[in-house]
């Protein structure tokens, strides 16, 4: 292993879509990269759009991105692994994003293999996961259920880097996956060349959200990371970011609860022999991090069912008077909105309100809660089981608050400010995340579909 060359992949940005500069990413492809892989979902956004099948990243950007990454990749004849396809990485975010690399492909008459894998689960199949226990939460979340599986619209399984190096194996020279655990696609190519896996895993942490890593950060950047038998370094490619020990060691704690174990798709990395080492003023050198394999294989489950239609209405308060009863005044409109529909009464229906500059972002545990606000935005919000409910619920609400009459009021001609006209905003429909959970004994040569194919359009 020692003899190892330096192997280098470049994550061009955070997500497929949030772009990059031309100048760092040329930067990146003078430094020779053996592959450029880029991580394009996330669960960050909510639920909507697995739910829903779409992405929450623009067509025309995630178009230009690609047509980058795709020519440089297919010019220099190295691998291209796009994971979590689309943003949530279901059926529909994978076509959606093949057919964009197939565009591209014509446009720019780019030739090779082309590997599509899936990360959709079939319900019947996780139905009877659940019934034999193979289905655990995911803490805090609770169990599990199968009217969960069933409603979901769309389910998808977390994959590691197994998948992707079957479709390299295989001769893929663009890879569009589904739903990967993020540092997947940037270590798939060097695990598969002999490199150690806890330093690749951990290498394609860092370089997941591209130079956030870096200070000052950015997810619209690039970065290279440089692996070999001992360690790696990771740089940003613009010359005005710079990587430190203390930017790389925060993103190694990105999204994690646990310091020096990293659980992820077969196994977890291992950091409390890991090393962190300044290497000139803009690059980190990293040493020590291992893998340990699981006894079984698990992977996360990501479903989302939808619950509602939503309609929401914005205003703004300043009144002293009113701002300080503001709690018995928004109770008193739920309880006038609920006296007036039974879908609210029977739990069919919901009225919330979010109040921005007193406890909107944190709730009740806001500690500043009871310090005094000059002004409040106050989002009216209902939830419904179909669009005209939920609109009639949020006009019947928003009119309520507007004249609610309270003790020592003197603005009788309304209490609120509406920016907007009109006032009120069909959101459409509402999901919910219906799994987050662990599958158990999933083995990711069947779960994970390989569908190969050529970029070029046949003769």
């Amino acid at each position: 292993m020692a003899d190892l060359p330096p192997f280098r992949v470049l994550s061009p940005t955070a997500i497929l879509g949030y772009g990059f500069p031309s100048a760092s990413f040329e930067a990146g492809l003078a430094m020779k990269p053996d592959v450029i892989a880029v991580d394009a979902g996330s669960t960050d956004p909510g639920p909507f759009y697995l739910g829903a099948g779409l992405s929450f990243t623009d067509r025309s950007a995630v178009k230009r991105d690609l047509r980058h990454i795709l020519t440089a990749g297919r010019a220099r004849d190295i691998p291209v692994l796009i994971g979590s396809a689309g943003g949530a990485g279901a059926r529909p975010h994978l076509d959606w994003c093949t057919q964009i690399i197939r565009e591209i492909a014509a446009e720019e008459k780019l030739t090779g293999a082309l590997a599509v894998i899936g990360a959709d689960m079939d319900k019947a199949l996780l139905s009877q996961a659940l019934a034999a226990g193979q289905i655990t939460a995911l803490p805090p979340g609770p169990e599990a259920q199968a009217d969960l599986i069933d409603s979901s619209s769309h389910i998808v399984a977390q994959m590691g880097e197994a998948p992707l190096i079957a479709a390299l194996d295989a001769g893929a020279r663009v890879i569009v996956a589904g739903r990967c655990y993020d540092p997947s696609v940037f270590a798939a190519e060097p695990i598969r060349r002999g490199y150690p896996p806890g330093l690749a895993l951990h290498m394609g942490k860092i370089l997941e959200c591209a130079a956030i890593a870096a200070q000052p950060g950015s997810g619209s950047d690039c970065m290279i990371g440089t692996l070999d038998a001992e360690g790696f370094t990771v740089e940003p490619t613009a010359p005005e970011r710079a990587c430190t020990v203390a930017s790389v060691a925060a993103h190694t704690l990105y999204e994690k609860s646990d310091p020096f174990h990293l659980p992820g798709p077969g196994g977890a990395l291992d950091l409390t022999a890991t090393q962190f080492e300044q290497r000139g003023a803009r690059k980190v050198r990293v040493t020590g991090t291992t893998f340990i394999p699981a006894q079984e294989h698990i992977v996360k489950l990501e479903g989302a069912r939808r619950t509602g239609f939503r309609t929401v209405s914005i205003a703004g308060a300043r009144s002293p008077d009113f701002i300080a009863g503001l709690d018995d005044i928004l109770q008193g409109v739920r309880d006038r909105v609920a006296d007036n529909f039974a879908d609210m009464q029977d739990g069919a229906a919901q009225l919330l309100f979010k109040v921005y500059g007193r406890d909107a972002v944190m709730g009740a545990l806001e500690p500043l809660r009871h310090q005094p606000a000059h002004e409040v935005g106050i989002v009216i919000e209902a939830v419904a089981p179909s669009q005209d409910q939920a609109d009639t619920i949020c006009g019947f609400a928003r009119a309520t608050l507007l004249h609610f009459g309270y003790p020592g009021r003197v603005s009788t001609a309304g209490n609120l400010a509406f920016p907007y006209s009109p006032s009120d905003f069909k959101a459409g429909a509402v999901y919910e995340f219906s799994l987050y959970h662990l599958l158990h004994g999933a083995d990711p040569a069947t779960l994970f579909p390989l569908e190969m194919s050529r970029l070029e359009a046949p003769a």
